[in-house]
């Protein structure tokens, strides 16, 4: 029987739940959290719901019994505090790092063959905390960032251009937030490049707005987004549970890729049963290069404020 967890019945749990429950990507999904009730009365709507949407996953609720979770295929950490207005992906940083510690030692402890996927913020020091905790191979400990911001990309440019989002693919590289690395040579509009179709200006503007993505929600709506999140990790779930080896840029450890060693990084990949499958490295011209050198010097410095922490 296929099993995923979503471990954080907040917004971008229940939402990644759900749409693992109306897509029959897993036959159960166990929704955990640590508020009484919470995980249980969202596992509950979304079941009434299968008769209405015609599925038959079936959710689970669970307050903090991991036990309910043993023998997970896959398992996907949306735990912590969400950002608040003027705050900083780093403030939250010591505070997430327990959270995801503990989660992660319960999560290996009933499912110790799962494949991890990390939402939590601060995304990449996160992932890093989850992977050195697990002690599993870095293949199997991935953060989902890249999926997310693409989808932002791309979003904002089927607007500009007027087309339907299906026809546009994308790659970003890098850190998760302000250092992104966009990659327009990468970008097609049915195959188009997408540089053939929008002027230099608008297309900066575009990426511009795609890396304060998250915080224009924030400052929308007062907290973090939630659908675009959910869905992006549940089609993370896809891949691997159906074995699809779709290429998405997700966060992985590095061990040498890009000439970069022992930094958790978003790159394109491979994405299958085993988790990573392969990691694609791009052939970067020097500007890339550049920008993905300051994206990893800026992750990189957020580690070491985990290192000196402590919590690992």
């Amino acid at each position: 029987m296929t099993k995923v967890t979503v471990v954080g019945a907040g917004n971008v749990g229940a939402t990644c739940a759900d749409v693992l429950a109306y897509k029959e990507i897993a036959e159960e999904v166990v929704l955990i959290d640590i508020k009484d009730g919470i995980a249980e009365g969202k596992a509950l709507d979304i079941w009434q719901k299968a008769p209405i949407d015609v599925y038959d996953s079936r959710t689970v609720g669970s307050t903090n019994d991991y036990a309910k979770t043993a023998g997970s295929d896959v398992v996907v950490i949306t735990s912590g505090l969400p950002r608040k207005p003027g705050m900083t992906r780093d403030d939250l940083i010591e505070t997430n790092a327990g959270i995801v510690k503990s989660v992660t030692e319960n999560v290996v402890k009933h499912s110790p063959n799962a494949i991890i996927i990390v939402v939590s913020n601060p995304l990449d020091v996160m992932t890093y905390q989850a992977h050195i905790t697990s002690k599993l191979p870095r293949t199997k400990v991935i953060g989902m960032a890249g999926i997310l911001d693409t989808a932002r990309y791309r979003a904002f440019l089927a607007e500009a251009l007027n087309v339907s989002p299906k026809e546009i693919q994308a790659i970003l590289m890098g850190g998760h937030g302000d250092t992104m690395v966009p990659l327009p040579r990468y970008t097609t509009v049915g195959g188009i490049p997408v540089t053939e179709l929008i002027d230099s200006e608008k297309l900066d503007a575009i990426i511009e707005r795609t890396k304060f993505g998250g915080g224009e929600l924030v400052k929308l709506m007062g907290t973090s987004a939630w659908y675009a999140p959910g869905s992006a990790a549940a089609q993370m779930v896809e891949a691997i549970i159906k074995n699809q080896r779709r290429v998405f840029p997700v966060c992985i450890k590095l061990d040498g890729e890009y000439g970069i060693d022992d930094c958790y990084l978003g790159v394109p990949v491979i994405l299958g049963r085993n988790g990573v499958e392969k990691v694609i490295e791009l052939d970067l011209n020097d500007a890339e290069k550049q920008l993905l050198e300051v994206s990893r010097s800026h992750v990189k410095e957020v580690m070491d404020v985990l290192d000196k922490i402590g919590s690992n």
